[in-house]
């Protein structure tokens, strides 16, 4: 999976505007939470993409195998925010796009590192799992960069329930 790749084409994509992501599915949804100077973002974040998936049908989930596409839903978004305030300065923005395939996360943060997972990965040592994390359960994530801006936007795609 590629960092530094643009968004693979589908129902999920990246706009210029300032709502973020903007679906190409009709049917798709989105919301957007300004997260620079809040505290608590981490919880913050989860309680946000928890209230959306609600309201999107997702939870309460009905079976044990949709029950864990949301817990996944949430452990990515916990993952995005908690790498953007360990190292990358802190979170600006989290948009949650969901649209007819995929659910798409986007964590905007003002870092100029780039975010990889530690390889080799060991299990057993605590820390630097969170991008593992994300690379095992989403579809697929990447980095998008504004050219002469500071800071980037991580995305992770994950497969919508069916």
């Amino acid at each position: 999976m590629s960092t530094t790749r643009q968004p693979p084409p589908g129902d999920l994509g990246p706009e210029s505007d300032e709502a973020g992501p903007a679906p190409a599915a009709s049917d798709a949804r989105v919301r957007t939470l300004v997260l620079s100077g809040a505290s608590g973002v981490v919880p913050l974040a989860r309680d946000f993409t928890r209230q959306a998936l609600h309201d999107w049908g997702w939870l309460p989930a009905p079976t044990a195998d949709r029950r864990a596409a949301a817990e996944d839903v949430l452990l990515v978004v916990s993952e995005l925010v908690t790498n953007a305030c360990l190292h990358a300065e802190g979170p600006e923005r989290l948009c949650v796009a969901y649209g007819t395939k995929a659910l798409r996360l986007e964590v905007t943060d003002r870092g100029a590192g780039q975010p990889a997972p530690r390889t080799p990965h060991r299990a057993g040592r605590p820390g630097g799992h969170g991008m593992f994390i994300v690379q095992r359960l989403c579809l697929d994530w990447g980095v998008v960069r504004t050219p002469g801006a500071t800071g980037k936007t991580v995305w992770a795609e994950l497969a919508a329930p069916a």
